[in-house]
């Protein structure tokens, strides 16, 4: 009874510690005595909702570190149960609060990965806060593990802490949008973005649903700066919005992003802010929530504030594409098309003369992919004012050699200011090409070529897959009034393979035409709408089946409705015709016969006259 009296004393103690004492009182940890985590700003949590701290693991230990992993301590959780636990034992405790719900698998990796020597990854860990804690800054202890494996395994590499504020609960966010369970991360399994100027910079943006609840109506927007200290990209498009209709719980899409870095910025880590608008039904109020994602840009090194004068370095300019359309919309490798380029000068106050746009085409083997059939690539605009926009017009065609994808366009622009004379400035867009799908058959085997109803023939023959791009679903329908109709699913087809048509076709009713059977091939492109049907056509002949049985039971019956052949059929008139021939015959013979004898009587009486 003492001892359970003890244990009760000392749960309460520790109790008050923690709900007198918590956050507000704890130090905060400098994080530059971190071996490899760093966060670039406080991460903030309110009481019993989500909080997802983003950070940065740099590897500068001079060599690759393989599968590692980032997980939550569990030391400090461990105290504070074993100082509750095992009140009369001697316990360490070092006071300290873990702030978060603990659950089956708040411990587990993050799984970073291989992170070579030099180079920076960008990760998050998320978990719910406590309900009962107070408000103020807290400790999270967190442990860094090589060849980790498994969710919870791994070689012990550093113990490291982060810093984070925890408030209380509200309903909305400050922007007025409901706060919801439904959280995100950004940039999971990958690494962190590098790009160098003046090359345009193309990556991908991993976007995690780190809930079990699927987000509806997703939209999430990149954060733009005009300040290039804070954002390293031109400002190209007006919207840098991204939609998705649905992203489901744990499911992870990839954001794609091209952008072309500015020329005056310097090189760095460059935090780019996104924000997330989601909703968690069909029909649920939209709920924010806000997430930094890094990138790294090479490009000129800070300048020192003793720098000499440059005589260039004056008010001049800007001019961007506002926006560009091709006609016809789809381009198609082999043909012509005309482009519109919408360049604008973005510029508020500086008017451009003088312009000279020159259009360079991406090159694919020393092979330019844009050409122009008559006339010049180079286009003169006499003046554009600050903030008016000039349409330019170009033909091109796009070479029919050229694989389907997307190719860049560099517009090279050469311009006057009132301060800054022969300025030059690069733009690329990126137009699409499309190659157009081509396929051929083989010779069409039909075995047999004639069959009775009911029975089958086999069809086969060969699909060749002519063109440049894949073919998916190909499908062959056999149709005609003598057959069953039947499909037969091919599959896809790659550029330059074949695909084999394997089919049996059942007759269904005896031939009433020429025999000829429709043969019908479908495929879908890359986004699913299925092609017009090409038709072909085989020969087959469907007849009715031989009746091979006999019925002994009517032997010996003539059925009374079969009509008589051959001697039968004119049996009553020919028996009369040769009875009444016969009776001719013979009077003929007897008129011969008397007359003969008469004659011979004759002249036996001449000769006894004679003598």
């Amino acid at each position: 009874m003492y001892r359970v009296k003890r244990k009760i004393v000392w749960l309460l103690a520790v109790l008050m510690v923690a709900s007198s004492v918590p956050g507000a009182v704890f130090a905060q940890y400098d994080l530059s005595k971190n071996t490899y985590i760093d966060v670039k700003k406080t991460p903030t949590g309110k009481m019993g909702q989500n909080i997802t701290i983003s950070m940065v693991f740099t590897n500068n230990t001079g060599s690759d570190l393989d599968d590692v992993a980032v997980r939550f301590d569990r030391d400090i959780p461990e105290q504070e149960y074993q100082a509750t636990e095992d009140a009369d034992e001697d316990t360490k405790y070092t006071g300290s609060v873990f702030p978060f719900e603990i659950s089956s698998n708040t411990f587990d990796n993050k799984k970073l990965g291989k992170v070579k020597s030099g180079s920076s990854k960008t990760f998050s860990l998320t978990a719910r806060v406590r309900r009962d804690v107070s408000e103020g800054y807290y400790l999270v202890p967190l442990e860094v593990v090589t060849d980790a494996k498994k969710k919870d395994d791994g070689a012990h590499a550093s113990y490291e802490k982060v810093n984070i504020w925890i408030t209380k609960s509200s309903d909305t966010t400050s922007s007025g949008a409901s706060e919801g369970t439904i959280g995100f991360e950004l940039g999971e399994d990958q690494s962190t973005p590098f790009g160098t100027y003046p090359e345009v910079m193309n990556y991908n943006m991993n976007v995690r649903n780190s809930s079990s609840v699927t987000a509806f109506d997703v939209n999430i927007r990149m954060g733009v700066n005009q300040d290039n200290t804070k954002f390293p990209f031109d400002i190209n498009d007006g919207n840098y919005t991204r939609h998705y209709d649905r992203v489901g719980g744990g499911e992870t899409i990839s954001v794609p992003y091209s952008m072309m870095i500015r020329k005056d910025v310097y090189s760095g880590y460059y935090p780019i802010t996104y924000t997330i608008e989601y909703r968690d039904s069909t029909d649920g109020d939209i709920q924010k929530v806000e997430r930094a994602f890094y990138v790294k840009v090479q490009n000129k090194e800070k300048e020192e504030d003793t720098k000499e004068f440059n005589a260039n370095d004056r008010t001049k300019a800007r001019i961007v594409v506002d926006g560009f359309e091709t006609n016809p919309e789809k381009v198609y490798a082999g043909e012509e098309f005309e482009l519109t380029l919408h360049m604008k000068n973005a510029s508020e106050s500086v008017t451009a003369s003088n312009i000279l746009f020159n259009l360079e085409s991406e090159k694919v083997t020393e092979s330019a992919v844009f050409t122009t059939d008559e006339g010049s690539s180079s286009i003169v605009v006499n003046t554009l004012g600050a903030g008016q926009t000039a349409d330019i017009k170009v033909k091109l065609r796009a070479g029919a050699w050229v694989d389907q994808r997307t190719y860049g366009l560099t517009i090279n622009e050469k311009y006057d200011s009132p301060e800054f004379k022969n300025a030059e400035e690069k733009i690329t867009v990126n137009i699409p090409v499309k190659q157009v799908a081509r396929l051929n058959t083989g010779t069409i085997d039909v075995m047999p070529d004639s069959i009775t109803t009911g029975s089958e023939t086999n069809i086969m023959f060969p699909i060749n897959n002519t063109g440049k791009v894949l073919l998916y679903n190909v499908m062959v329908a056999f149709a005609g009034d003598s057959i069953q109709q039947t499909n037969t699913y091919v599959g896809n087809i790659k550029p330059g393979e074949t695909g084999n048509v394997d089919a049996m076709i059942t007759g269904a009713a005896p031939t009433q035409d020429d025999g000829k059977i429709k043969v019908l091939i479908t495929y879908e492109d890359e986004n699913g709408v299925v092609s017009d049907p090409i038709e072909k056509e085989i020969t087959l002949m469907v007849t009715e089946p031989e009746e091979t049985g006999v019925d002994m039971g009517d032997i010996g019956e003539v059925p009374t409705d079969v009509q008589p052949t051959g001697f039968a059929k004119y049996s009553k008139v020919l028996i009369p015709a040769a009875a009444v021939f016969l009776v001719v015959l013979a009077g003929a013979a007897f008129f011969f016969w008397k007359r003969r004898k008469k004659k011979m009587l004759a002249a036996e009486e001449e000769l006894n006259d004679e003598i």
